[in-house]
């Protein structure tokens, strides 16, 4: 756990970054970027995590000088599509039929903005194989775990039963790479790590 002598802002609504984040910081604000999160057309998923990430985190810092902002973004890439969040319930089944069927990569951005101003950011890639779902699992799901909040509209899970291998970090694939996270942090204030 990281006590650090300035405040921290998590640049999310996401209430599963702040479940992972509890673990390496105890106390910190939720502010929601004022960001869009545009996919482009083109764009390599590394290079588009990346951004999206450094423009949360940075629409936060200006209006938090001096706190230690934290921004992630999430996208999916399978057989060449890169995938974001779900426009809609029938988008959220096609996204699974896809993502079930083939193997794909989870890539997420993560950017860490220090009280100073200087901007850090790393991408963090795992690579994820499902179980292949049933039309009528995929429509469960969808009615079942609200996933129009999530890229690729699925929510890993701890011991989750519908992935058969994933190759990376977890908590990436979840939405904060902690392991990424762990390292800036020491590198900005070494004296605040207390071991996670």
């Amino acid at each position: 756990m990281h006590t650090l002598p300035f405040e921290v802002v998590l640049a999310s609504s996401s209430p599963q970054r702040r479940r992972l984040l509890r673990q390496v910081i105890s106390e910190f604000e939720v502010m929601a970027p004022d960001a869009e999160e545009v996919l482009i057309p083109g764009a390599d998923p590394e290079s588009l995590a990346r951004c999206l990430a450094e423009a949360k985190a940075e629409s936060v810092a200006r209006r938090r000088p001096g706190a230690l902002v934290i921004g992630a973004d999430t996208v999916v890439e399978c057989q060449g599509e890169v995938i974001g969040k779900p426009a809609d319930r029938a988008d959220a089944v096609r996204m699974l039929t896809k993502l079930t069927a083939h193997p794909h990569r989870v890539i997420t951005g993560l950017c860490v903005v220090a009280p100073d101003g200087t901007r850090r950011s790393v991408i963090s890639v795992a690579r994820v194989r499902m179980r292949k779902l049933s039309r009528a699992e995929i429509e469960h799901y969808v009615d079942s775990e609200r996933p129009m909040d999530r890229a690729g509209a699925y929510g890993l899970k701890e011991l989750d039963a519908n992935v058969l291998s994933l190759e990376g970090s977890a908590s990436a694939v979840i939405g904060l790479p902690l392991e990424e996270l762990e390292s800036m942090l020491q590198s900005i204030y070494p004296g605040g790590a207390g071991g996670g």
